[in-house]
């Protein structure tokens, strides 16, 4: 027997940053909210990501909401960079004092949505055979959430464990085992370091495509002092992310190209960012044209190919380590990867050079005609980022057109990384051309439009959207002036999309990550067409131009 189609005003998709954030001002906004996951309890990405080493590389304190002074300066952090599971007792936190549980439903599959134009609703069908009709469908479904498993021939061959590190086991067990990890970007640097460290592996190596750079995250505790200038200051410096470039929470270098200093000045600028650490501080607070200018850009990666031959004893190993491409890639921190290689249970196969041909019973053969005897294969090899999950569930617009068919000639395309024309009242949170920058500052500023847009659909007597505390957006009812009547539909304009899309080619157009097969531009999954996939001129500027349609009468979108 069918079940009865369940009304509500909106659904929250994802238990993330995004999904708790954004469940929880609909509730505030007085809204019939529901809100769903696959898993079983809170946390999106860092539910699933448990693998050794997992860690965020921004500073712990923007890796957080900025919304609750209250819990900024009491919740209690010990180190410059949270672990995930510190980042999963954090979420699970702010879940239990807002009181949030009740409103989600876990173990639960989005399997279909489709707008009906009769109803002005979706109809949503979940994996527990729920029905809902629902006004507002807002996806918080991850940048980095649907994994990449590698197609390699006689995957089901191996006899021995194989993981992916996104959908990492309980209770996993290494010791003693000849480990093979193919993958080396943020997640393959920071599990063999963790794996390598913990000195339990019989033999661990690393099947490497893409030598990476990588810096030194330079973590350690945060002194006392320091937390307790942070509190006082806690306003200032959300300030100062908010309006900056990639919220990493220092001033990004806008007017100090390499050329303009001395070779000298440019390697003690270098020295002091290694010292330092993060990645995003060595490629954007040095100096302003690394990612533009190719002489500048062989600057940079010099120094770090040099500090690769000073860590790494053999040079064969170091050799294989140092990069060959562009600096270009999402830019990498560490603890301590180039120095697990001088263990000798340590070493690299270069999988460029020798690609793998298939799986066997036993391990890995490439190329060549070597096989690597394995006991565990673990897949660091990343997702198939943006769209990968928006386009494997059938979300069907106006005419019956899915995301899928709406992207299927240009590539995952939007509306401030929002709103998709034909799609009414479906909001995404981080969809494809946002800002790139630190993801909790981006994914609480495309709540807060969300959440805005949906006010203004809900109530006609609403005001254009003013600034508020902390750069959030609000809308209020007071004489500052009315806006036009809504009717409960909010949807991009196809104009709007196509002069956004131009925007964010355009601001990628000069950029050395164009020349890199990277999943930033959706160049790691075969297959899959290249295109821009976020908005480069970062967060700062992205806050400002939203804050200006918003006060241009939702310029770009139209109501009904």
């Amino acid at each position: 027997m069918a079940m009865e189609p369940q009304y509500l005003d909106a659904l929250v998709v994802g238990a993330g940053f995004g999904g708790i954030y954004q469940l929880k001002k609909l509730v505030d906004q007085g809204l019939n909210v529901k809100g769903i996951d696959m898993a079983d309890d809170v946390g999106g990405t860092w539910y699933w990501n448990r693998y050794p080493g997992a860690m965020s590389d921004t500073m712990s304190f923007l890796y957080r909401y900025s919304w609750d002074h209250e819990d900024l300066i009491s919740y209690p952090w010990s180190h410059h960079y949270l672990q995930g599971p510190e980042i999963l007792a954090y979420l699970n936190h702010i879940v239990k004092k807002y009181d949030l549980r009740k409103h989600f439903q876990f173990k639960t599959e989005l399997l279909s949505a489709q707008w009906n134009d009769e109803e002005r609703r979706w109809f949503v069908t979940l994996s527990s055979q729920e029905v809902l009709k629902v006004k507002y469908l807002v996806t918080g479904l991850g940048l980095l959430s649907k994994t990449n498993f590698p197609a390699f021939p006689g995957l089901e061959n191996f006899k021995g464990e194989l993981y992916h590190t996104a959908r990492w086991p309980k209770n996993t067990d290494l010791k003693g085992k000849r480990v093979g990890v193919i993958g080396n970007g943020s997640t393959g640097v920071q599990l063999i370091t963790a794996i390598a460290k913990a000195e339990e592996v019989k033999q661990l190596l690393s099947f490497q495509r893409n030598p990476q750079y990588s810096v030194p995250s330079g973590n350690g505790p945060v002194p006392i002092e320091q937390r307790k200038h942070l509190n006082e200051t806690y306003e200032q410096a959300w300030e100062q992310a908010k309006n900056s470039l990639f919220a990493y929470g220092f001033d990004e270098e806008l007017n100090r190209p390499v050329a303009s200093v001395s070779s000298e000045e440019r390697e003690r600028i270098f020295e002091e960012s290694w010292q330092q650490g993060n990645g995003f501080r060595f490629m954007f607070w040095t100096f302003s044209d690394i990612t533009v200018n190719e002489e500048a850009n062989i600057a940079a990666s010099d120094f770090i190919k040099n500090k690769i031959r000073k860590t790494v004893k053999d040079p064969e190993k170091a050799r294989k380590l140092c990069p060959t491409e562009w600096y270009a890639r999402r830019p990498l921190c560490d603890g301590g990867y180039y120095e697990q290689f001088n263990r000798e249970n340590v070493d690299i196969i270069d999988i460029k050079n020798n690609p793998i041909v298939e799986l066997t019973s036993e391990g890995i053969k490439t190329t060549d005609g070597k096989l690597y005897e394995l006991d565990v294969i673990i897949c660091a090899t990343g997702f198939d980022a943006v769209d990968g999950n928006y386009t494997r569930i059938a979300i069907q617009g106006r005419n019956g057109e899915t995301l899928k068919d709406h992207w299927s000639k240009t590539g995952p395309t939007s509306y401030l990384g929002i709103s998709v024309p034909k799609f009414p009242n479906l909001f995404m949170i981080s969809g494809p051309n946002g800002p790139f920058s630190n993801l909790p500052p981006a994914i609480e500023c495309h709540v807060d439009i969300i959440s805005d847009l949906i006010a203004r659909a809900e109530k006609s007597d609403l005001p254009k959207a003013v600034n508020g505390t902390n750069g959030h957006l609000y809308v209020h009812t007071n004489d500052i002036g009315v806006a036009e009547s809504a009717n409960g539909i909010v949807e991009a304009l196809p104009e709007a999309e196509q002069e956004w899309t131009a925007l964010c080619d355009e601001l990628s157009s000069k950029s050395l990550f164009r020349r890199i097969d990277s999943w930033i531009f959706g160049k790691n999954v075969p297959g899959k067409k290249a295109t821009t996939m976020f908005y480069f001129a970062g967060l700062g500027p992205y806050r400002k131009t939203v804050r200006e349609i918003l006060d241009d009468d939702l310029r770009g979108f139209k109501r009904f």
